[in-house]
């Protein structure tokens, strides 16, 4: 029996794929490490992160990767990393330019997995983290090849907190019955909102860190409780 397909219109996976190509060339273009990225190095980056979250999230579907089905899933996100190399010395005296593209990148990329789960038959929850996966793939990728902290296993501004949400109001409402464009739009809407105010007013969840000092000086009594 053939798997039921999901088709993406593909105007809207090459928005995805681009944007997420300028993205990652801009955030390569700006990296000021002991080595110093070439320009192969900014494109594949760029790349990486155009392409990433598709292929991660067709992965964990067990689906043929529909980004690797097409040309213009490559030449989309190189000429999109040549195009970020290109603006990154304008736009990086607009930090909130990356801010945005970032945000989102990453409303587009989780709802997009989230959809695609739900469609082929996924309960609620995987179809939330095949969303997650997708949105925040592209970024650990990146941080891996280039052989940074992953950036979402650290304190940062919710980047898979908003992603999060975004996936699961879009899955809950699709349930309810909910055109699910209508419910696409608003997934990538609270993904970009709450992404874009987790940057702008500096908002992470606690350090884990500071949570276990806590914990053991109420259990021993011999390390003070830090106060903030």
């Amino acid at each position: 029996m053939d798997e039921p397909i999901f088709v993406i219109p593909l105007w809207a996976d090459l928005i995805a794929v681009g944007l997420g190509g300028i993205q990652g060339a801009l955030f390569a273009s700006g990296f000021r490490g002991e080595r110093r990225l070439d320009l192969l190095g900014v494109a594949i980056i760029g790349v990486l992160m155009g392409m990433g979250g598709g292929l991660i999230r067709d992965l964990l579907l067990n689906v043929t990767p529909v980004t690797l089905q097409s040309n213009w899933y490559l030449l989309t996100a190189t000429a999109a990393a040549l195009t970020g190399m290109l603006l990154a010395g304008v736009l990086a005296k607009v930090n909130g330019v990356i801010v945005g593209l970032d945000a989102l990148v990453i409303g587009l990329f989780g709802t997009f997995g989230t959809s695609k789960a739900l469609f082929l038959g996924l309960p609620l929850v995987p179809a939330v983290f095949v969303g997650v996966c997708a949105a925040v793939g592209g970024g650990i990728l990146r941080d891996v090849i280039m052989g940074l902290p992953v950036a979402i296993m650290h304190v940062g501004s919710l980047y898979a907190v908003a992603a999060g949400v975004g996936c699961l109001v879009l899955g809950v409402t699709s349930q309810w019955g909910l055109n699910p464009v209508v419910a696409a739009l608003i997934g990538i809407a609270l993904t970009f909102v709450i992404r874009l105010l987790a940057v702008i007013f500096d908002i992470s969840l606690p350090e884990q860190r500071a949570l276990y000092r806590r914990k053991v000086a109420v259990e021993t009594s011999t390390i003070p409780i830090i106060k903030r």
